[in-house]
């Protein structure tokens, strides 16, 4: 990921081997990552059971806040693709009990694989 892609709010891919060394103790015996995505410090992991997002913390980053959400509690999700003249596309997660999230993407990112992995686990 660029360092201007993370001022301008975007997140992008990371390698699933390096999450799963630095966060494999977060997983459940029968869990493992299939994407993850970073934006500056924080990231947003998905797993085959929930998204897992990491909130980094402080100046050090050291101070980390972990929230799990499973599948089940994600009642409707929707992409923006980037267009033209667009330098990012979005991605919003509604979650039951009326919560929202919503990410940016860079337009080098695919926006339909993203929504590709929510769609498999949210559809079952």
């Amino acid at each position: 990921m660029g360092f201007f892609d993370g001022l301008m709010g975007n997140a992008s891919e990371v390698n699933i081997a390096e999450v799963e060394k630095e966060f494999g103790n977060l997983l459940a015996s029968t869990e493992r990552i299939e994407k993850a995505y970073k934006l500056i410090r924080d990231m947003f992991i998905f797993t085959n059971k929930r998204l897992i997002l990491v909130d980094k913390q402080g100046l050090t980053g050291k101070k980390q806040e972990y929230h799990s959400i499973p599948y089940k509690s994600i009642t409707h999700f929707s992409i923006e693709t980037a267009g033209s003249f667009d330098l990012d596309a979005e991605l919003k997660i509604h979650i039951s009990g009326g919560g929202m999230l919503e990410k940016q993407f860079n337009k080098n990112l695919n926006i339909y694989e993203v929504q590709a992995v929510l769609a498999e686990y949210v559809l079952k």
